[in-house]
C-alpha cells in the first residue's frame, strides 16, 4: 500500500515521444508522481522500483511502438509487477490508422484499456476525457480513498462491516474501516454514549448512527418515505432503483411526472456491483455499474424525482390510488412500476453459508476484491456478472477459478468477456463444475469443487469465493392479484394468462394483470437480464404510464 500521503505514479513510455507525453501529462503533476520511460526494459525497472517503495501505479500510457519490445509483450511485462494499473496506447496521427487493425481485438480482449490519439496541440481534452476516465476507474476501486465522506469505527472485520463498506462503495460514498482506539475511531466515540454497540458509522451528510444493519445506515443518509416527505399523491411510485427502475424515473420525471423512487439496498441493483460493463451503448472504455447508476440516480434527481434507500417494500395495495407500504411510511401513487430486479440464487452448502462475510460473498463485492490480495479465488456462475467479477479479481487475486454448471460458458456469457478470460492466465474456467463443500478455520481456506461430468472431487485453496448464482425474483410483497410465472416473476403483456385479459385483448407490453402496475427490468418473466435490455424496458414503461393517466384524467372529468 501506498505511504501516507504518497502520490500514485503514471508510467509514460515511448522512445520517441517520451518528452511530448510528460509535457501533456503535466497537468497531473500535483496529483500524480511522472516517471518517464523511453523503452520497454527501462519502464519495466522503474515498475519494479516503484512497487519495491510502495508506490502505487495507477497507468501505463505506452507508445504503440517501442524500440525494444512490441507494446502488447511490454504491457504483460509490466502487468505481472503491478496488476492493477490501467494501461493505454497512444499513437501519433501517422500510426494511429495502421495500428489500429492489429491493436482493436487485444483491447477488445483485454490486453488493455484504451487506444488514444496522441495529442497535437494543446488543450486536447478528448484525450484528456479518456485519461482521466482510467484513473477515475482505477481510483474508485484499487487505493484506499483519500478523502472519506463516511466512516465506520469496529474493532474488528465482520459481516456487516464488509457489507456497509460494499454499501458505501456501491453508493460512490468513499469509505474506511477505524479501530475504536485509533485517532479517528476516538473522535467519532465521544458522539455516541458508552455502552454502544460496534459497528458505529458517521457520515458526512447524517448524524452517527449503530448500525445493525445495512438498512440502518442507509435510512440515517436517505430518510423515510412518510407522509411529510411524500404528501399527496404522485404520478408514479418505481419500486427498485436497478438500471430498470432509473431509466423509469428518468424519463418520468423529465416528462413532467412526479415521481418516488424506492429501493431497498443501494442504488444500481445486481449491476451496480459490475466493476465494469463493457457492452454498454455510449461507454467504448466501458463504465463500472455504480459509476453508472450514480450517474443515473443524478440525472433523475436532477429532474425532480424523490429517492427513498434502505426501505423495503412490505406491500402494495391495488386502488384509486395504489399504496406501496414500508415500514418508515407509506406511499400513496396513481401508477406503480415493480423494477426490483432478482437476487443471486444461494448456493444451499451449509458450511459456505455460515462463512458469508467472512471469505464467502454473493454478488461481486468490490470492497472484498481488494482483500483478496495475493490469494486464491472461486467465482461461481456463467453469466456476465461472474465474467466481470473474475477480471476484476484477478487484479488482485494470485488465481481466479471461474466455476459453472454448464459445460460452455458461450450458452451464458458475452464473447468479449469470454475472449477476456481466455487472454488472462490467473483465471481458469472449471465447467461443468459445482462447489460442494469449503472451510477454514476463522475464515475460508479451502473448498471442494465436483466435476459435473465424471464426479470427481478436488480439494482447492480458496481465500475467497464469489457466488453470482441467476436470479430469484423479490416479489413477496406483491398480491395475488397479479400474475407470475412457475419462478416467481411477474407476467407482463401476452404471457399474462388468457383469463385476464380485457375484451379479447392482452395487456400492453409491460403491463401487469392490475391495471396501473407495471414491471420491467429482471424482475419481469422472460426478459433478458441485461442492463440495456433493462434500461430500455424502464424507458419503454413511461408511454404506457402516461397513457394510463390520461385515462385516469378522462374518466375522472366524465365523472365530474
Amino acid at each position: 500500500m501506498n505511504s501516507r500521503g504518497r502520490r500514485p505514479a503514471i508510467v509514460l513510455v515511448s522512445g520517441e515521444h517520451a518528452q511530448h507525453l510528460v509535457d501533456e501529462f503535466c497537468r497531473y503533476d500535483r496529483d500524480y508522481e511522472l516517471h518517464p520511460a523511453t523503452s520497454s526494459a527501462e519502464a519495466l525497472e522503474r515498475t519494479r522500483q516503484l512497487r519495491d517503495a510502495g508506490t502505487q501505479v495507477a497507468l501505463f500510457v505506452s507508445d504503440s511502438e517501442l524500440p525494444d519490445a512490441h507494446v502488447l509483450a511490454a504491457f504483460k511485462e509490466w502487468r505481472a509487477v503491478v496488476p492493477t494499473a490501467r494501461r493505454a496506447i497512444v499513437t501519433p496521427i501517422e500510426r494511429f490508422l495502421r495500428d489500429a487493425p492489429a491493436l482493436r481485438a487485444p483491447m477488445a480482449n483485454g490486453k488493455y484499456d484504451a487506444y488514444l490519439l496522441l495529442p497535437r496541440g494543446p488543450r486536447d481534452e478528448e484525450f484528456h476525457s479518456a485519461i482521466t476516465d482510467l484513473l477515475s476507474d482505477w481510483g474508485s476501486t484499487v487505493p484506499e480513498p483519500e478523502a472519506v465522506t463516511a466512516k465506520i469505527v469496529t474493532p474488528a472485520t465482520t459481516a456487516l462491516t464488509l457489507e456497509i463498506r460494499d454499501f458505501f462503495d456501491r453508493m460512490g460514498m468513499p469509505s474506511r474501516t477505524y479501530h475504536p482506539d485509533s485517532e479517528v475511531g476516538r473522535i467519532v466515540r465521544e458522539r455516541f454514549p458508552p455502552d454502544a454497540e460496534y459497528p458505529l458509522v458517521w457520515s458526512v451528510v447524517r448524524d452517527p448512527v449503530e448500525a445493525r444493519s445495512v438498512a440502518d445506515v442507509a435510512r440515517s443518509i436517505y430518510g423515510t418515505p412518510d407522509e411529510p416527505s411524500v404528501p399527496g399523491v404522485v404520478d408514479l411510485v418505481v419500486v427498485g432503483a436497478g438500471p430498470a427502475g432509473l431509466a423509469a424515473a428518468v424519463y418520468a420525471c423529465s416528462e413532467g411526472l412526479s415521481t418516488v423512487v424506492l429501493e431497498e439496498s443501494a442504488i444500481g441493483g445486481q449491476a451496480g456491483t459490475s466493476s465494469m460493463i463493457r457492452n454498454y451503448l455510449g461507454f467504448p472504455r466501458g463504465i463500472s455499474g455504480m459509476r453508472l447508476a450514480a450517474r443515473a440516480r443524478n440525472q433523475a434527481l436532477r429532474f425532480g424525482a424523490q429517492f427513498f434507500t434502505g426501505w423495503p417494500v412490505t406491500r402494495l395495495e391495488p386502488g384509486t390510488p395504489h399504496v406501496v407500504r414500508t415500514e418508515g411510511g407509506d406511499v400513496r401513487g396513481r401508477a406503480v412500476v415493480i423494477a426490483c430486479g432478482a437476487r443471486y440464487r444461494r448456493l444451499g452448502v451449509q458450511a459456505l453459508e455460515a462463512r458469508v462475510g467472512t471469505g464467502v460473498h454473493y454478488g461481486a463485492a468490490l470492497t472484498a476484491a481488494r482483500e483478496m490480495e495475493g490469494r486464491d479465488v472461486v467465482v461461481v456462475g456463467g453469466g456476465n456478472s461472474a465474467g466481470q467479477a473474475a477480471v476484476h479479481l484477478s487484479r488482485f487475486a494470485r488465481s481466479v477459478r471461474v466455476v459453472a454448471r454448464r459445460a460452455a460458458l458461450e450458452q451464458t456469457m458475452s464473447s468479449y468477456l469470454i475472449g477476456e478470460i481466455a487472454t488472462t492466465p490467473s483465471i481458469t474456467v472449471h465447467a461443468p463444475a459445482t462447489v460442494v463443500d469449503g472451510g477454514g478455520e476463522d475464515a475460508l481456506e479451502w473448498l471442494t469443487l465436483e466435476d459435473g461430468r465424471t464426479g470427481e472431487r478436488t480439494t482447492v485453496d480458496a481465500g475467497g469465493l464469489f457466488l453470482l448464482l441467476g436470479a430469484e425474483p423479490q416479489c413477496r410483497w406483491l398480491p395475488g392479484s397479479i400474475a407470475m410465472d412457475d419462478q416467481g416473476f411477474v407476467l407482463t403483456g401476452r404471457d399474462v394468462p388468457r383469463t385476464a385479459w380485457m375484451d379479447g385483448l392482452p395487456p400492453s407490453d409491460l403491463a401487469t394483470t392490475v391495471p396501473g402496475v407495471f414491471a420491467v427490468g429482471d424482475v419481469r418473466s422472460g426478459s433478458m437480464k441485461r442492463v440495456a435490455a433493462a434500461s430500455g424496458e424502464g424507458a419503454s414503461v413511461v408511454p404506457l404510464v402516461h397513457r394510463w393517466l390520461a385515462g385516469l384524467r378522462e374518466s375522472a372529468g366524465a365523472a365530474s
